[in-house]
């Protein structure tokens, strides 16, 4: 059976994107290995969702089954964010960092789809507990303008650790890395990272990637 998978691209700087090109060749990559791969193409670096409001937050916290219709219609596309990513079976996102943490549109989705009641709930003892399928496989594109995998400035990524962290709350455990790091050190350094991540991607999905 063919698998979905969500494509998830957040950077706002189009053909310059370094993440944007990772996510492109990752999900080239997946289709090598699988024609029939069905991708749902979610761009919010483009067309972002709102962060939320008071207006959303409400109408999360309200029973579904007394939903008004304004408060339906604003989570609409929250509600649309949680399908798409509760039916794929992987999800690339590209994420570059900013700041030392994720972009502010990247953390909107986020912030949608990680809905109570819809992909976690609060079980007797009050602990977190996923609703979240089994087998979902997370893929993330992550570039760096310098480098954070090793000291001096390893201690201020809060780009990946925060991704790994939100994410293994909701109860995905299959999380991978593509890097490509370094990319604002110059030509040379930028090819350098590419290669480096071209060479993750082959170990991740085989050598035919």
């Amino acid at each position: 059976m063919s698998k979905t998978v969500l494509h998830i691209d957040s950077s706002p700087l189009g053909e310059r994107s370094v993440s944007r090109k990772l996510t492109a060749r990752i999900l080239h990559a997946l289709r090598m290995k699988d024609a029939n791969t069905r991708v749902i193409r979610r761009d919010i670096g483009a067309d972002p969702l709102p962060h939320l409001n008071g207006a959303v937050i409400g109408a999360f916290f309200t029973p579904a089954n007394t939903r008004s219709p304004a408060a339906l219609e604003a989570i609409r596309a929250s509600d649309q964010a949680v399908d798409e990513f509760l039916g794929a079976d992987v999800i690339v996102i590209g994420a570059p960092m900013y700041n030392y943490g994720i972009p502010s549109l990247l953390k909107a989705w986020i912030d949608h789809i990680v809905r109570a009641g819809r992909t976690f709930k609060y079980g007797a003892n009050g602990r977190p507990e996923s609703l979240i399928p089994p087998g979902k496989k997370l893929i993330v594109a992550s570039s760096r303008g310098s480098i954070y995998t090793e000291a001096p400035q390893k201690s201020f990524d809060y780009q990946e650790s925060y991704l790994t962290a939100v994410f293994g709350f909701l109860g995905l455990t299959d999380i991978s890395f593509i890097r490509a790091e370094g990319v604002a050190l110059g030509p040379e350094a930028a090819e350098t990272a590419m290669r480096a991540a071209e060479g993750q991607l082959c170990e991740i999905l085989g050598s035919g990637a």
